[in-house]
């Protein structure tokens, strides 16, 4: 089972709950959950927040993509996957990406989120513009999207 979407920070918020429930399966003996949140300092500047902004159709492809192939790669009995991802303004300590999984075995979600997070950082288009508390804001540099 598979769950990948992007959620708008003006309309809602990512939901711990909802991974939780998406992800529970008596099949799987073991679960992880990442979490990715806003922190106070990058390249020592005074961070108090970040605007994300994406494609949310190519965004939710990736997603998609890189959950396939963290099955195919890595065997999981029963892998169950949610990825959400934060679009718009979060302050210091909000949620920007929850990956939650569900297997069979301890070492297969450990792999599998790894695998899922490590991949999304290297292909999935998402942009970030820091905030800082003197009211300036820089968008950052990220990887290049590489041609498939």
């Amino acid at each position: 089972m598979f769950h990948g979407k992007v959620i708008d920070a003006s309309k809602g918020t990512i939901s711990l709950d909802k991974a939780q429930k998406f992800i529970e399966s008596q099949q799987c003996g073991a679960s992880l959950f990442f979490i990715g949140t806003v922190r106070n300092h990058n390249n020592n500047k005074q961070v108090t927040g970040i605007t994300y902004d994406t494609h949310d159709s190519i965004v939710e492809k990736s997603f998609k993509e890189i959950s396939d192939e963290a099955i195919s790669t890595i065997t999981a009995e029963h892998p169950i996957i949610f990825i959400e991802h934060a679009k718009g303004y979060l302050p210091l300590g909000g949620i920007s990406i929850v990956i939650a999984v569900a297997a069979k075995h301890r070492v297969q979600v450990y792999d599998l989120s790894r695998f899922i997070i490590e991949e999304i950082k290297k292909r999935t288009p998402v942009w970030k513009k820091e905030h800082y508390d003197n009211e300036e804001t820089t968008w950052l540099e990220g990887t290049p999207v590489l041609d498939k």
